[in-house]
């Protein structure tokens, strides 16, 4: 008879709530988590969440269908009210709710007014926070879960502070679920968060280079080839969101052109010059845009999103067999004597 498995199932009130196995948490990558990414992650026992920032309702609800065509999981949609011209922000929310969604992630400003319509319909708020002022402010507004995002994190960071600090301040008298995003790649930072106090991680450099994400296979391979110091923190890349909404990319030749300046950039006075398309689409540098699987063109110029764990990426695998990894290596962590993460 085979031993059975004595180490910790990492099951938290946060899995109960979601209606997923394990507590891990894809980020909503605009462009990157569709479906395919997001149906992968549910399936293997993570909370899925599909990007849909700024897109337009029909694609969103192209993609909502994909997904329930693939699993019967939960998942949740993830817009950004603060990126988003109002009107279309309204259009997709209205969509979403015409199309059954139970559950959304919202991130950047804190938006009472967006939190309370939702609620209304009986929906769970997942608030991605860069403060604790912000922390305070979602849970005040109603929200279900925050997840606090450190400056470690890849793509758009809201905040300076650190993952784990900003996580332990907000922990300290959160009355919600609390999960931990930035830089987390690894079952050694999931066992962390949870050691901490949290009730589970999110991650989004780790499902970027896998299989199913939507990412150009140049920007998975970049992560892949890349070391912990190659990410940089940069406003550069702003055009299509706020002056000085800051993104942690991997390093390239804009910004190594910009001497050391990668602060303090005003997207009123950069140059409108297009570098790639995609569908048909121009794109520009100094736009927030990433490189998709069917865009073609400069994408060494294009912002390459990532997190300061990319260090510990080294291929590219099914969504599944990376969620695997990070729970077994997790476990094997918790289970482990004496002193932990």
């Amino acid at each position: 008879m085979p031993c059975p498995d004595q180490r910790p199932a990492l099951r938290t009130p946060l899995c109960d709530l979601l209606g997923c196995e394990v507590p891990v948490l894809l980020a909503g990558m605009g462009g990157v988590a569709r479906a395919e990414l997001a149906a992968a992650v549910a399936r293997a026992g993570g909370y899925a969440m599909l990007g849909m920032v700024r897109e337009d309702p029909d694609l969103i609800e192209a993609e909502i269908t994909a997904y329930r065509a693939a699993t019967d999981r939960p998942f949740a949609v993830n817009v950004i009210p603060s990126a988003t011209d109002p009107a279309l922000l309204q259009a997709q929310i209205s969509r979403c709710l015409d199309l059954g969604v139970r559950a959304f992630t919202f991130f950047w400003d804190v938006r009472p007014e967006v939190i309370a319509q939702v609620k209304r319909e009986g929906c769970l708020v997942l608030h991605q926070v860069g403060t604790l002022a912000a922390a305070r402010e979602a849970e005040v507004a109603g929200a279900d879960v925050i997840i606090t995002q450190g400056i470690e994190a890849g793509g758009h960071v809201h905040g300076r502070t650190g993952a784990f600090a900003l996580a332990e301040a907000v922990l300290d008298g959160a009355r919600i679920p609390v999960v931990v995003s930035g830089g987390i790649t690894t079952g050694h930072g999931l066992a962390a968060a949870l050691m901490l106090g949290a009730q589970g991680v999110q991650c989004g450099t780790a499902f970027l280079a896998t299989k199913e994400s939507w990412a150009h296979d140049y920007h998975k391979a970049r992560v892949a080839a890349a070391n912990v110091d190659d990410t940089v923190l940069t406003d550069v890349f702003v055009l299509n969101w706020p002056k000085g909404a800051a993104v942690r990319v991997l390093g390239n030749s804009v910004t190594a052109g910009l001497d050391g300046q990668l602060m303090g950039h005003d997207p009123a006075t950069l140059p409108r010059v297009v570098i790639a398309h995609d569908s048909g689409q121009p794109l520009l540098r100094y736009s927030t845009d990433s490189p998709m699987r069917h865009t073609s063109g400069a994408l060494e110029e294009m912002a390459l999103y990532a997190g300061q764990g990319v260090g510990t990426i080294r291929n590219v695998v099914p969504a599944a067999d990376r969620l695997r990894q990070i729970v077994d290596e997790a476990r094997d962590c918790l289970a482990r004597p004496g002193p932990r993460p």
